[in-house]
């Protein structure tokens, strides 16, 4: 695997606002489109609208315009309260030729702090305007009626096409009253079958429903279909998990993310996503054990193995570092996977450090809130 990093700089960083939750995702016109979005450095998950960057060839990007529609906007059940739309992840759609956005809510009270729970979550999710550069006015996926999916969303997940224009999107969520309580309740996790007409997106069928018994349970799932299969890597606060699924609807039992020799990976409390390139299926994750205990729950560098797909396990021998560590965190990332043996890793390094908010801890090693794109080909 051959690895070219694209690294955008942030000229505007001023130590009370950075940017997070850089995606993107290539047009079939060939242009690039990336979605960012401002974090407020004294707070925890305190978010803002989103920006918007173009390039050609996703080597040469523009500078980050604030989009008119990304915006935070008036909270349906309490309009004192706001919400913003945040995890956001871009997908192309090839069926129609659209652009989808698709990720949750972050819900703020008066005081610009998360509300109070217990609060609804919701998927929410957005198209892309050829006309305007810019996306549509934030929509909220119609979830069935009832207390099962009170608070839910499809937050730092990626989602996959099926050859008939319907999408798998994964979700994790909880009732009422894990809401209620969401630092000591396990969080389930299931995969939404929905059609997408270019404007709404429809719910058509729900999965299995699995969670583990660990600390807050699942979240931020991601899926990727390969040889026939479907997998899933999941969140959990001690450790990733993996499951596998024949239809992509209904998965095993999540086992525990290890190396072929058995021994855990590492990750924990940290999203991984997946690569497909070269005729093999990989998984991109961050992990303990690389020097990086300066770095926030370890979410650097940004790893790349080769997933044994028989065994649900990653070959150690695979591993390479793929996004290098500067003392940021860099856990909130994306990979896209191409058609033409291409695929790429983004991440923008998040200005929080293991000394809480200190934002110059982190630039003690040479971060300085950058964006990163890893370019990779197969050898």
């Amino acid at each position: 695997m051959k690895i070219a990093l694209t690294q955008i700089k942030n000229p505007s960083f001023d130590g009370k606002f950075c940017y997070t939750h850089a995606r993107a995702a290539r047009k079939g016109d060939g242009e690039w489109v990336m979605t960012t979005q401002p974090l407020l450095l004294t707070g925890m998950d305190v978010f803002y609208g989103m920006e918007l960057l173009h390039s050609p060839d996703g080597v040469h990007w523009t500078s980050p315009v604030k989009s008119k529609t990304l915006v935070r906007h008036p909270y349906p059940e309490r309009p004192e309260w706001v919400q913003a739309m945040c995890d956001a992840t871009p997908i192309r759609h090839r069926a129609t030729g659209k652009l989808l956005l698709i990720g949750h809510s972050a819900v703020y009270g008066p005081d610009n702090k998360i509300a109070p729970a217990p609060h609804r979550r919701a998927t929410l999710y957005s198209v892309y305007d050829e006309q305007t550069r810019d996306f549509s006015p934030i929509r909220t996926v119609q979830m069935p009626t009832g207390d099962t999916y009170y608070e839910s969303g499809s937050g730092s997940s990626q989602c996959i096409e099926l050859a008939s224009g319907e999408l798998l999107v994964p979700i994790s969520f909880g009732d009422k009253a894990a809401a209620s309580d969401p630092w000591h309740s396990c969080s389930s996790v299931a995969v939404m079958r929905c059609a997408f007409d270019g404007e709404t997106l429809t719910v058509k069928k729900i999965g299995n429903t699995f969670t583990v018994d660990v600390p807050r349970g699942l979240c931020e799932p991601s899926i990727e279909a390969y040889g026939g299969a479907y997998f899933l890597c999941l969140r959990n606060d001690e450790t990733g998990f993996l499951a596998k699924s024949e239809d992509g609807l209904h998965f095993s039992t999540p086992v525990p993310l290890v190396f072929d020799d058995g021994e855990s990976v590492g990750n924990y409390n940290t999203q991984q996503h997946w690569v497909k390139l070269g005729g093999k299926l990989y998984l991109v994750y961050t992990r303990r054990g690389a020097d990086n205990d300066h770095v926030f729950r370890h979410r650097a560098p940004l790893f790349i193995a080769e997933l044994d797909t028989e065994h649900l396990c990653l070959i150690r021998a695979t591993e390479q570092i793929v996004v290098p560590e500067r003392g940021a965190r860099l856990g909130n990332f994306t990979c896209v996977s191409l058609d033409d043996g291409h695929a790429a890793v983004i991440a923008a390094e998040w200005m929080q450090s293991v000394k809480g908010k200190d934002w110059r801890y982190c630039m003690e090693f040479g971060s300085d809130n950058s964006i990163f794109v890893a370019h990779l080909t197969a050898e």
